[in-house]
């Protein structure tokens, strides 16, 4: 109980934090309306093992020599927004989103559990406000003197509460409906999700530490 306080206050950011649209939600929207939940789901998981990467310099406190060292922290966004680039050139590329192929389990393009799962890993790992949230959280909230122990349960805590989170989107997202609603955008759809990974990239390479 003595670090229930502490434990409140970081369960609640980490909860605002993951319902405000960024890239993650981006992502986990594409996966969902192109490849399904099963794939959607994969990449939740994938989102939610990146954290533990964020979690982990931060304790080990390379999270500070970071958010310090502006070469390093330029590195890393520019990485990061190279990826979701990346991401948006290949949505653009794709072929449009039919129902009919989805129903049929014909996604435009197939890809792989791991394929799914790292495209979560990735886009997660490489944010760099991820890296300034869990910093913030590490040295602000967190005590100094909080056991391994207990950070080690923080840790967890973000890892499931994050799947269940995006777990839950890819449930909401691949419902027929939902989909139904984007297949009505037709030929768009990846081009949309496109222009919006792309403009994610680019805000991330201009943002400031």
């Amino acid at each position: 109980m003595q670090y229930l306080d502490q434990f409140l206050l970081i369960a609640v950011a980490h909860i605002i934090a993951l319902m405000s649209p960024g890239p993650d939600f981006a992502i986990i929207l594409k996966q969902s309306i192109t490849h399904g939940r099963e794939k959607s789901l994969w990449t939740s998981f994938g989102i939610s093992i990146g954290i533990l990467v964020h979690v982990s310099y931060t304790v080990l406190g390379i999270g500070l020599i970071i958010s310090k060292s502006i070469i390093i922290y330029t590195i890393i966004k520019y990485l990061a927004a190279l990826y979701l680039i990346y991401l948006g050139i290949k949505a653009l590329k794709s072929n449009s989103f039919k129902l009919d192929k989805f129903e049929k389990g014909k996604t435009q393009k197939e890809i792989t559990k791991f394929k799914a799962f790292s495209i979560g890993f990735f886009t997660n790992a490489l944010n760099p406000k991820a890296t300034l949230f869990f910093l913030s959280l590490f040295t602000v909230i967190v005590d100094i003197n909080t056991p391994l122990s207990i950070q080690g349960f923080y840790a967890i805590f973000f890892v499931i509460s994050t799947f269940i989170w995006f777990g839950f989107l890819s449930f909401v997202l691949t419902g027929k409906k939902v989909r139904g609603f984007f297949n009505s955008f037709g030929k768009i759809f990846d081009k949309i999700i496109g222009v919006i990974l792309i403009a994610l990239g680019i805000k991330v390479a201009m943002s400031e530490m």
